[in-house]
């Protein structure tokens, strides 16, 4: 099993936002909703989006680039896109709906620690 990384303080993200940190040679999204902190892969599974320019509404984390929706509590999809008809069929057909990997978190005198698993 892996170990906890220390990545940024808790003041580095404050409540009902979305940052972007490179650990270990990766790209992850770090938000905090409510009182909880969450770690996840800060690319979209859909087409590659950069999640931290989205928006965060609760724990739902919004892709800037095709609107694809994923809960970060656990990563399920919400909405692949806001696209219809053809557009939205073409999109499922180059990426199908995926998860997106989220990792475990932790805190310990404000900071943040992630556990990365692959």
């Amino acid at each position: 099993m892996s170990e906890f990384i220390d990545v940024c303080s808790t003041l580095d993200v404050p409540d009902g936002s979305l940052r972007k940190r490179a650990i270990d040679g990766r790209e992850i999204l770090l938000a905090k909703a409510g009182e909880r902190y969450y770690a996840a892969d800060n690319r979209c599974p859909h087409m590659g989006g950069d999640l931290s320019q989205g928006t965060l509404e609760g724990t739902i984390v919004t892709c800037p680039s095709h609107h694809s929706q994923f809960d970060l509590r656990d990563g399920h999809v919400l909405r692949w896109t806001d696209w219809s008809g053809i557009k939205l069929s073409a999109a499922k057909l180059l990426r199908r709906p995926g998860p997106l990997k989220t990792y475990e978190v932790k805190t310990e005198e404000e900071r943040i620690l992630v556990r990365f698993s692959d």
